[in-house]
């Protein structure tokens, strides 16, 4: 670390005491926050929010959504007794104060930066967090397994599972609902509402009922009733009648009584003390229940109340101020003249269109973070976000073919791994031109191994018929889906979370599917490589050069089919193969050179791949993690060269 990242890691974490102002620096378990009163609470809450705008000033994160869960993670840190009982949360990007209430406050600096704290829940890092997560939808099963198995074991503590309305839009969520209605254990569901609109004359209602039907008094009663009235079966239905009739006028959580689940609210997500009633009260039903709160997501920060969507996962920005409880921040400057492959993707997407009217976009709940925006302004028709439902996107998908449209379905790669069921029998069964554009491919970085893509290679590769690229930039990232949307069957194009290089000339190609090219040649070695790791392999083959060692450049472009007369080109003249991917070493494209060249017979040929072992890769810095795996150009070319002399001797 250099004098000057020591002495701004050193103010920021000063910085940060200072924010610690009176009450937050005498909580560092959930037992000190339950020794304190509720305007107390009230205070903490102001106090957490400042500590987390300024905690990731630097490096970004996920802001909005943690701004707005401040009291609700409060409240239920001081009416239960974590982690003895279980708070289980979904997604994990609202997890901010859970982790500065549970012991992490003096690490909170270091979340999402290599060797700290992550930017989820993680099992290895505290007891208070029950799963590592990261995907939508899991806490109501997560939760509901650890409710039963507190049945099963005849334990005593209390589950509870926040999750969000988006989360609700995913299909496991609503397995989960369905198995919980019907088996009935004791456990609480927070609905954490950050969108739905309840009007004024619903709301004030809703609000009035609350409060009765939250009472532990009402609720005996109404259970000594229900008892008692089930003897007689005409009156039974009777009041059941009424009771249904009643609610379908006045309650929103119909949907979730039918299923068997008891509705509470809404209430205000942001009235710590109304929560803190509420919540324990709650803990004392018997059987499921569930309670819908409003909050403001990006409540706080001005600029992440007006763009939620922006500041959800934000970048580093600027605290200039704050005024009557409201903090300003400004982005920094991003570094220019480069363009992301997302970007890359979202010029080539609009192109295809603008020429093809069968051309339809289809997402999962990530519209900005796909590229899909400009798709979705020009033609809102053939634009469809499903929410956080990747198996129904691609079933979709696969039966807009029928009719002859042509689906391009934008998912990161890390999330259609839900799908890959779908893939196989609504898509490629059904020989369904479907393409694939697998964003987040490989690593990226801060969010860590639930978000790495690093085994779409492998899963698609599994796929009849399928084919699975990776384009090194724009032009051959427009070739890529020129073919995909023509392509009868399942056609993946993956690139990552990162700018592409400028080093190339980027001019259309007419390319084929499984065509490679020829970048340079050499008669030591041949680096092999497709996509992002394209610049890796020349920069590998230009240090090699300095040692003397002529090494060739091969952009293969396709993981499947694989250029095979390219290949054995290559293998009768060079001696040592080496490929280069951003991915894991089983079932990835290195592993597809070896099997082809093994069922070739070709053996004289040396063979070594260079990818990530398989195993979840850790967060952190993207070139960081490179480096500590031996995939950045200086460790390569290291072992390339020690194997080359090896071989020359």
């Amino acid at each position: 670390m250099s004098m000057y990242s020591f002495l701004l890691t050193a103010n920021r974490q000063q910085r940060m005491k200072d924010v610690m102002a009176k009450i937050l620096p005498l909580v560092n378990t959930p037992e000190d926050l339950q020794k304190l009163t509720i305007p107390e609470l009230h205070a903490l809450a102001g106090e957490i929010r400042t500590f987390i705008v300024e905690g990731i000033s630097a490096q970004g994160g996920h802001l909005a959504a943690n701004l707005g869960v401040v009291e609700l993670t409060i409240a239920l840190h001081y009416v239960l007794h974590s982690p003895h009982d279980k708070i289980v949360w979904d997604v994990g990007h609202q997890a901010y104060a859970h982790k500065i209430l549970t012991g992490r406050k003096e690490r909170f600096h270091t979340v999402r930066q290599s060797g700290g704290l992550s930017g989820f829940p993680n099992i290895d890092e505290s007891p208070h967090d029950h799963f590592t997560v990261g995907h939508a939808s899991t806490s109501l099963s997560q939760a509901f397994g650890l409710a039963v198995a507190r049945d099963l074991a005849g334990e005593d503590f209390t589950v509870a599972c926040v999750c969000g309305d988006g989360s609700l839009t995913g299909g496991l969520a609503f397995e989960g609902l369905n198995n919980i209605g019907h088996l009935k254990k004791k456990m609480l569901i927070v609905l954490n509402d950050n969108e739905m609109a309840i009007s004024k004359s619903i709301g004030s209602m809703s609000k009035y009922l609350n409060k009765i039907i939250t009472n532990p008094i009402y609720n005996r009663i109404r259970s000594d009733v229900e008892r008692t009235i089930e003897r007689f079966p005409r009156i039974s239905r009777f009041a059941r009648r009424i009771e249904e009739s009643f609610k379908n006028i006045v309650v929103p959580g119909i949907v979730f009584e039918e299923l068997g689940i008891r509705y509470f609210g809404p209430i205000d997500g942001h009235d710590i003390e109304g929560l803190v009633k509420t919540i324990r009260n709650l803990t004392e039903f018997e059987g499921p229940c569930l309670l819908h709160v409003l909050t403001k997501k990006g409540k706080g920060v001005q600029e992440a109340e007006i763009e939620p969507a922006t500041y959800h996962s934000s970048g580093p920005y600027r605290i200039e101020g704050s005024r009557a409880g409201t903090i300003t921040v400004v982005p920094k400057e991003r570094e220019q003249g480069t363009i992301s492959f997302t970007k890359a993707f979202s010029n080539s997407l609009m192109r295809v269109a603008e020429r093809d009217k069968k051309i339809v976009a289809i997402t999962a709940a990530m519209p900005d973070g796909a590229g899909l925006l400009a798709f979705q302004e020009q033609y809102p028709d053939r634009f469809f976000d499903v929410g956080i439902a990747e198996g129904h996107a691609v079933t979709f998908a696969g039966a807009l073919c029928r009719l002859g449209y042509k689906p391009v379905c934008a998912i990161y790669s890390t999330f259609l791994q839900r799908a890959y069921d779908n893939i196989m029998h609504d898509v490629a069964l059904q020989r369904a031109n479907v393409t694939f554009c697998l964003d987040r491919a490989g690593i990226v970085g801060a969010d860590g191994p639930t978000h790495h893509g690093l085994f779409d290679i492998a899963f698609m590769r599994t796929v009849p018929g399928s084919v699975v690229c990776a384009p090194k930039d724009e032009a051959e990232m427009q070739r890529m889906l020129d073919l995909g949307v023509d392509y009868a069957g399942v056609f993946a194009i993956r690139y990552p979370k990162t700018s592409m290089p400028l080093v190339f000339n980027q001019e259309y190609g007419s390319f084929a599917i499984g065509e490679g090219e020829i970048l340079c040649e050499g008669a030591d070695v041949a680096i092999l490589s497709l996509g992002s790791m394209v610049p890796t392999a020349l920069e590998v083959a230009s240090l090699l050069h300095e040692k003397r060692i002529s090494a060739g450049v091969y952009n293969m472009r396709f993981a499947k089919p694989l250029d095979e007369k390219l290949l054995l080109d290559v293998a009768a003249n060079v001696p040592y193969i080496l490929t280069i991917e951003e991915h894991v070493g089983t079932g990835g494209f290195g592993a597809a050179v070896t099997e082809f060249l093994a069922q070739r017979n070709i053996h004289k040929t040396i063979v070594h791949n260079y990818a990530f072992p398989t195993q979840f890769i850790e967060h952190g810095n993207r070139d960081e993690i490179f480096k500590r795996y031996g995939l950045d150009a200086a460790s390569i070319a290291k072992k390339a060269g020690e194997v080359v002399r090896a071989c020359k001797r």
